[in-house]
């Protein structure tokens, strides 16, 4: 089949790449004409485990190419997929006028049938707008389907080439035959393609990510209480996760999440919510959990230093919102660098991979260090915020020897509080 992607972020590259891998012809397409230079050298300007392989073999076999002409994808390709960035309003509403632009020049330059794909987040009923957007631009007849994406940063190219189901929102069936037939490579072990109407498909979207948000903040909230009355977050996790009914996905406590996807879709679910008059309560206290959890940790380092952080300098461990990505979107580590900061205090931070967009971020508000023991340097406790693998094993004689007080805050819950403890360290994790 041929193929245009409106959009060249995680979703749009990420789709472009796999639909090129299985065989079909891929037109790229975007307005950032530095960006597209660094794409057709197989320069990747996000970081994504496996996807820059992937976007050079499909360059170099000529079936994956780039180009910020409408008309070159558009004019040549039956199946046209939307992935444009919806980032969210103050309001929590997505920001649609990357859409709409991107809609309008789709229409423009068709010239025959095409079937067109919102893969981007697209409030519900979006599908219907798209088509209004559309009309006025093209006399050639056109279909609108919804084809939500579930793709997990870090692992974004096997969530895309083996998926846990696709879904497919169209009320004709030559649509969902044609977009079946092209995830049908994908889905050879049986994972279910599933058709629905656009409106149940946009929901689902929203309705799976502010679910596993809600998980987290249910997790969070439980952690907070076992705190207070002595229990171990970890222990009641792993009593909750061998019920079958709930399952182990999820479930870990931790600083709270962030990222392109759970807090954006939350947010636009709730106002949805507020807009059709229906009180979404559960998920605006998820959200709410979810902005208490960001700034707890700093309230427990404050209480172990006695209330006063002014002069005190702490090492930050992680900056992105989760491991393997560079995005820093609604990240955790900077509220919480940020509540430091405002009381007195200094940071030193290190991450593997998004150093250069969390200094375009905090700007002055931290030394960056070129390696997470520099960053121990002079500090009087570390903060560990995400979970890159390697921390995990470090150095603990070094690391005491580094800092100034062998004090560690576990953001993530990923060190042995016994072991630590054994090794003369004062351990604080997540609700243990």
């Amino acid at each position: 089949m041929r193929v245009a992607v409106i959009g060249t972020g995680y979703v749009g590259l990420v789709a472009g790449a796999c639909f090129a891998d299985s065989g079909n012809d891929v037109i790229c397409v975007d307005i950032d004409e530095r960006k597209l230079e660094m794409l057709r050298k197989g320069e990747i300007p996000i970081y994504e485990p496996g996807l820059e392989g992937l976007v050079e073999r499909n360059i170099a076999e000529k079936r994956l190419s780039f180009t910020s002409s409408y008309e070159e994808a558009v004019g040549t390709c039956d199946i046209v997929f939307l992935a444009v960035g919806t980032p969210p309003l103050p309001n929590g509403e997505p920001d649609l006028s990357f859409l709409k632009a991107a809609a309008e020049q789709v229409a423009k330059s068709m010239t025959g049938y095409r079937i067109i794909v919102n893969k981007s987040t697209v409030p519900i009923g979006s599908h219907r707008v798209v088509a209004d957007w559309m009309n006025p631009h093209t006399k050639h007849p056109f279909d609108v389907a919804s084809n939500p994406e579930f793709l997990k940063e870090g692992t974004a190219v096997d969530d895309f080439l083996k998926p846990d189901r696709v879904v497919l929102g169209t009320e004709k069936e030559s649509v969902y035959k044609a977009l079946a037939e092209l995830y049908a490579p994908f889905v050879r072990q049986g994972n279910p393609v599933i058709w629905m109407d656009p409106v149940s498909a946009e929901i689902t979207k929203y309705a799976c990510n502010s679910f596993l948000a809600t998980r987290i903040s249910f997790m969070n909230e439980l952690a907070v209480l076992c705190e207070k009355v002595g229990g171990d977050v970890e222990k009641v996790r792993i009593g909750m996760s061998t019920d079958i009914r709930i399952g182990r996905h999820f479930l870990y406590a931790g600083v709270g999440y962030g990222g392109s996807c759970f807090p954006k879709d939350v947010q636009a679910l709730m106002a949805t919510g507020r807009r059709e008059d229906v009180p979404l309560s559960v998920i605006t206290a998820a959200e709410e959990a979810n902005a208490r959890q960001k700034r707890h940790i700093v309230s427990r380092v404050r209480k172990h230093f006695g209330g006063n952080l002014s002069g005190k300098t702490f090492a930050i461990w992680g900056l992105a919102f989760k491991p393997n990505t560079d995005d820093m979107r609604e990240a955790p580590a900077l509220v919480i660098i940020d509540e430091l900061v405002k009381v007195g205090a200094k940071t030193r931070v290190f991450d593997p991979v998004s150093m250069e967009n969390a200094r375009q971020t905090l700007k002055d508000k931290a030394t960056f260090c070129k390696t997470y023991y520099e960053t121990l340097e002079g500090a009087d406790a570390l903060v560990l915020v995400t979970e890159w693998n390697e921390f995990r094993n470090p150095d603990f004689k070094r690391v005491k020897q580094l800092l100034k007080q062998p004090v560690i805050f576990d953001g993530r819950n990923i060190f042995n509080p016994a072991s630590l403890r054994q090794q003369g360290f004062t351990y604080y994790g997540v609700g243990r």
